[in-house]
């Protein structure tokens, strides 16, 4: 490792980058060495720069965090920060094994505390240890055991808990999505993708590329044109099955009788 901690930031927000950009500049044993806005352009980075460091959000689109880190290869991985707005199962695992987050939005002390836990892992702790908890990590994201039965939703300074069967169905709405219930519908900071990985795909199917639906709240399908479908939910919403989604939704239900 050279004599300042070289740092990578990866997130496709343009804020959060500037604002780590801006506290590593009050460290002088620090060395930011470049940002990724995605996923492709932080495994590109990683490979060619080598950083000790990488402030890694979990939650970007198309190539989260948890693909680059797979797409780098265990033998490869710097140390990781990772900076994520999960409010639940991920934050579980890092827990778990012991690997360090930021939960957004986080304060400058928070983030102090994790740049000093960082070098106290560069200085004292074997980097197989960490490939090992990274890998560890990943076996647990990408176990079939991983699927949420209850979601922990932190909303006007409140924590509440959601079972995943009260679910009816779920619209996205850029990065959060909409938990459609019998109640009326909770808001997340979650991209549909996201929550897809999170849920078991026995109990959920997306039907378009805005929407899932808890498959036992199904209550009738109705033809339309061009092969797709209009779902009648049990609360009397009216969704539309593309025909994109079709045949994965019919392998789930069924033949009909």
């Amino acid at each position: 490792m050279s004599e300042k901690i070289r740092a990578l930031i990866v997130d496709d927000e343009l804020l959060a980058r500037k604002f780590i950009r801006q506290m590593l500049k009050h460290e002088p044993d620090w060395e930011l060495i470049g940002e990724a806005s995605n996923g492709k352009e932080a495994v590109e980075m990683i490979n060619a720069q080598e950083p000790d460091i990488v402030f890694l959000d979990v939650q970007m689109p198309e190539m989260d965090g948890f693909a680059v880190l797979e797409a780098v290869g265990l033998g490869q991985l710097p140390d990781i920060v990772f900076t994520t707005a999960y409010e639940s199962y991920a934050i579980r695992a890092f827990e778990l094994h012991a690997l360090d987050y930021l939960l957004k939005p986080f304060d400058q002390q928070r983030f102090r505390d994790a740049m000093k836990h960082a070098r106290e892992r560069l200085h004292s702790r074997p980097e197989e240890d960490g490939r090992l908890q990274i890998g560890a990590l990943l076996e647990r994201i990408n176990s079939k055991q991983a699927y949420l039965d209850r979601l922990i939703i932190k909303a006007d300074g409140r924590i509440t808990f959601l079972n995943t069967r009260e679910i009816d169905w779920i619209e996205a709405d850029d990065k959060y999505v909409h938990l459609h219930t019998g109640k009326g519908a909770r808001m997340v900071r979650q991209t549909l993708s996201a929550m897809e990985t999170q849920l078991d795909p026995a109990k959920f199917v997306r039907i378009h590329r805005s929407t899932m639906v808890n498959l036992e709240r199904i209550k009738e399908l109705q033809p339309l044109f061009n092969g797709e479908y209009s779902l009648l939910m049990e609360d009397k919403t009216k969704l539309t099955l593309s025909r994109t989604y079709k045949d994965k939704l019919f392998g789930l239900l069924g033949k009909p009788l």
